[in-house]
């Protein structure tokens, strides 16, 4: 998997880099899987922006991922490698032995025809689901449940690999991406593997235009406002903050300050956080 340049046929296109989709077999999605996504643009029930910076954008259709994977005793093929605008990582079309089709995260070196298997006994390979407590330690895995049977919740992005660090009293420590170690019961699924395509680190948009492509409308900084709109705004010509840090819209303080809960329910499951020496 690559990355693609461009000449300097014009200023954006000299610092553009965009996908080569090498992996990519299949390009429509299968019909039975996808379903609409309706546009919201950072609104809530009542019709006001909630979520700054949302709005516009190519229209989607979402695909509906399998995060459960239910155990099964046969295995599933994979038909395709496809590319899902909802997400950084590619999916995988699944079919079972009755020839029901699903789609899940597609794991880094995952091709069509590879056969995955879901449950205890299945083998440490990239792509298969067993629970934690069958995976041995050091082992790099990725789509990790929370709570048994309600699905992957972690480490679904693309690239993105955790590994297995220790078990014991029903627990197993996982070192997450971020760094941080995460306390997970064994008796909760995990894919083996990392998520495939690597490269979308390496990509780079080149133009505006291409992040108004993804929903995402321009940050105005709060130097430029008026006082009536942000702490910063005001003044004549280029004005300091004038306060002692830089803060948000509504006045909280921006550079190093704390915003997770003290008495957060998952503190007990957290043994190194993800900045801790």
């Amino acid at each position: 998997m690559a990355t693609k340049t461009y000449k300097p046929t014009t200023p954006s296109r000299r610092n553009m880099a965009t996908p080569s989709f090498e992996e990519i077999t299949k390009t429509t999605p299968e019909k039975s899987l996808v379903t609409i996504l309706k546009k919201k643009a950072g609104r809530n029930n009542t019709g006001r922006i909630t979520v700054r910076h949302k709005g516009g954008g190519n229209k989607r259709k979402y695909r509906i991922i399998d995060f459960k994977r239910a155990q099964k005793e046969a295995g599933s093929t994979v038909l395709s490698i496809e590319y899902d605008p909802n997400r950084t990582a590619y999916i995988a079309l699944l079919a079972d032995e009755n020839g029901k089709k699903s789609y899940i995260i597609a794991p880094h070196g995952l091709k069509v025809g590879d056969v995955l298997y879901s449950g205890p006994h299945a083998d440490i390979k990239p792509g298969n689901v067993l629970p934690i407590a069958q995976i041995p330690v050091g082992t790099f895995i990725h789509a990790i449940e929370l709570y048994p049977g309600k699905g992957a919740q972690l480490v679904r992005a693309a690239g993105a690999a955790a590994q297995l660090m220790a078990k014991e009293n029903g627990m197993a420590q996982i070192r997450l991406p971020s760094g941080e170690v995460r306390l997970v019961r064994l008796d909760c699924t995990a894919t083996i593997g990392q998520v495939g395509n690597l490269d979308h680190e390496n990509i780079k948009l080149g133009k505006a235009g291409k992040s108004r492509h993804l929903g995402i409308r321009p940050t105005v900084r709060g130097s430029v406002m008026n006082p009536v709109d942000h702490p910063h705004g005001g003044g004549e010509g280029k004005s300091p903050i004038g306060r002692p840090g830089p803060v948000t819209p509504w006045g909280k303080p921006t550079l190093g300050y704390k915003t997770r809960n003290k008495k957060a329910r998952s503190n007990k499951f957290i043994i190194k956080r993800k900045n801790d020496k």
